[in-house]
């Protein structure tokens, strides 16, 4: 038990700590979480136990893993282990662990899945790498099929689709950011 409290007790000032990285003030978070003022200062004093419910809406506003809010000991076996989600008609694996920022998947995109283009616009910015098969993207006024081996990077915020148009699966590896947050790609001088 002793264990359980030393970690609790580390919780608080890793709140504020946080907090005052982003230069928010308790009625900011308040307003983004929905979570009370007084409940906030309460537990960044340390005066109110953490609970799930209060930790996850502030894990995600800060982009900060549970475990990592928590002080919870670095995992002993570093990989990413991921679950298969469906949606929209196709499987996609996250391929990163950590809440917010730039999220990694692979996807697979079976034979005629999203066959029926209708291009829609959201926050964020994308970048997609043909791993097989052939992907079709309509991209404002774009109409692309891309090859394994094509790369396309767009502001999600411009009207878009994709999906597979042919009897062969497509696989895909997406990076996925915030509004403005751009992928960036190196690659070695040219003689190199």
């Amino acid at each position: 038990m002793d264990d359980l409290d030393g970690v609790l007790d580390g919780v608080g000032p890793r709140l504020r700590a946080l907090r005052q990285q982003r230069g928010a003030t308790l009625a900011e978070l308040s307003a983004s979480t929905g979570i009370s003022v007084s409940t906030l200062s309460r537990l960044e004093s340390g005066q109110r136990r953490p609970t799930l419910e209060l930790l996850l809406p502030l894990s995600r506003l800060h982009q900060v893993a549970l475990d990592e809010l928590v002080g919870a000991p670095a995992a002993a076996d570093p990989r990413v282990h991921p679950r298969p989600i469906e949606r929209n008609g196709m499987t996609m694996w996250p391929l990163t662990r950590r809440p917010g920022g730039v999220q990694a998947y692979r996807a697979l995109i079976p034979p005629g899945a999203r066959a029926t283009p209708e291009q829609q616009s959201h926050e964020g910015y994308e970048w997609m790498y043909v791993l097989s098969g052939r992907l079709r993207l309509l991209l404002g006024e774009h109409d692309l099929v891309l090859s394994p081996g094509e790369v396309v990077e767009f502001d999600t915020h411009v009207p878009h689709w994709f999906g597979n148009t042919t009897d062969q699966p497509v696989e895909v590896l997406t990076l996925f950011g915030p509004q403005g947050e751009r992928m960036h790609v190196r690659a070695s001088p040219r003689g190199s």
